[in-house]
């Protein structure tokens, strides 16, 4: 090795080791996934409301990671079976076994922004998000229908996440528990949507809060939202046992590789990445001098732009026009989910103004971009011709330069 290498691998590893060094000591960024989990401090993990809650029922609390099917097979345990996450889904027989139990006497307490579908068809509940046409603002603001707990000042969650609420719901059995709506600058919930009910079910009651992150390490930083959270489960009983579900969790540890477990250690990551650079160093240095000339192979020229005309091609030669038409209608509705943050699930008047209005298209231009792809959409394949798919690509173009120049 040269002088001039030595000085450069010297300089090489310097600032590298000053890379390493900058990394390792570097604030890690926050972490706002909904993990829910009892162990995790980041936001939206629920270490503070499990050690409050834990430590407030005392030996009413009991803690499972097993699927309920698997608890509810001891016949003894009664109470309230708890469920937090984001989302929980129940099968088809765990949900039975879950209803079996409620039915005789006890309480089933759910607290998702998205409940299991057979779950909802068996209470004949629908749910839906509340946006506004004019913004993209969705932090919540909740209250109580309880006049014993109904605050003056609706409770506010500071941070924008997703406002779910009851779209429809047995009112002549169920019960209103709570309220939402997104924020506004009068904290009065002055356009209510229901988001926490009460469903009698048998001898037992099925408690449903639309709103998770009441509950989250984040929200209880707030001293009004310790309180939000504690009227909350004011209606679960004080003598019930609390059966803490940590099976249905985003954020639940599982057995992971030695390799992903080094991955996940920052500092452990850093000194693998290192240890792979040195080695690349020294094969670099060391082979150079030991390797015999490599003769100079040309790479391959890109295809992709070719392969796509030949792909696209086949489809125009068979005339397959429905297929191309579904594929456009698939990739507008991926753009209205990302650039404009609206669910695409139910496209109805309400659904076609909120597109408008965030999009900076007509409403009457909109609607006749839905009453096409509508068209295509039910119509025989067969009957799709190529000028009803250049119009289909004209009109989405149209609207995306609409959008962009508002944007």
């Amino acid at each position: 090795m040269s002088k001039f290498q030595k000085i450069l691998s010297i300089v090489f590893i310097a600032l590298l080791a000053l890379l390493v060094y900058a990394e390792a000591t570097k604030k890690p960024p926050i972490s706002w996934f909904p993990s829910y989990s009892k162990l995790d401090k980041i936001p939206l993990g629920t270490y503070v409301f499990h050690d409050l809650f834990s430590e407030k029922r005392g030996d009413h609390f009991i803690e499972t990671e097993t699927p309920p099917y698997e608890v509810l097979k001891d016949t003894t345990i009664k109470g309230t079976y708890f469920f937090l996450n984001n989302s929980v889904n129940f099968d088809k027989t765990e949900l039975e076994d879950l209803l079996d139990w409620t039915s005789k006497g006890n309480h089933l307490f759910i607290a998702a922004a998205s409940i299991s579908e057979n779950l909802s068809d068996t209470l004949s509940l629908q749910t839906s998000n509340a946006y506004l046409f004019d913004s993209m603002n969705s932090e919540p603001m909740l209250n109580f229908t309880n006049k014993k707990l109904k605050s003056v000042e609706a409770y506010r969650l500071n941070k924008e996440f997703p406002v779910t609420y009851f779209e429809k719901i047995d009112t002549l059995k169920q019960t209103a528990l709570g309220l939402t709506q997104i924020f506004n600058d009068t904290l009065k919930i002055t356009e209510p949507n229901i988001n926490f009910l009460e469903a009698p079910f048998g001898a037992g009651k099925i408690f449903i809060h639309l709103q998770p992150e009441i509950f989250s390490n984040y929200v209880l930083l707030s001293e009004k939202n310790k309180v939000l959270a504690e009227k909350t489960l004011s209606y679960i009983p004080k003598d019930h046992t609390l059966i803490w579900d940590n099976y249905y969790k985003t954020g639940k540890k599982i057995n992971i590789s030695p390799l992903r477990a080094l991955l996940n250690n920052r500092y452990l990551k850093w000194a693998y990445y290192l240890a792979l650079i040195g080695i690349a160093i020294y094969v670099l240095f060391e082979g150079k001098r030991k390797q015999r000339s490599i003769p100079i192979v040309k790479p391959l020229t890109n295809k992709t732009f070719e392969y796509t005309q030949t792909i696209s091609g086949m489809y125009l030669d068979k005339n397959e026009h429905h297929k191309i038409a579904l594929k456009q209608m698939n990739l507008f509705m991926e753009f209205i989910r990302t650039r404009l943050r609206l669910p695409t699930e139910k496209v109805d008047n309400r659904f076609l103004k909120a597109v408008a209005a965030r999009s900076g298209n007509t409403l009457e231009n909109t609607k006749s971009i839905f009453t096409l792809i509508e068209k295509i959409q039910h119509q025989n394949p067969q009957l799709t011709t190529q000028e009803q798919l250049e119009e289909l690509y004209k009109t989405i173009t149209h609207f995306k330069q609409q959008t962009d120049g508002k944007h």
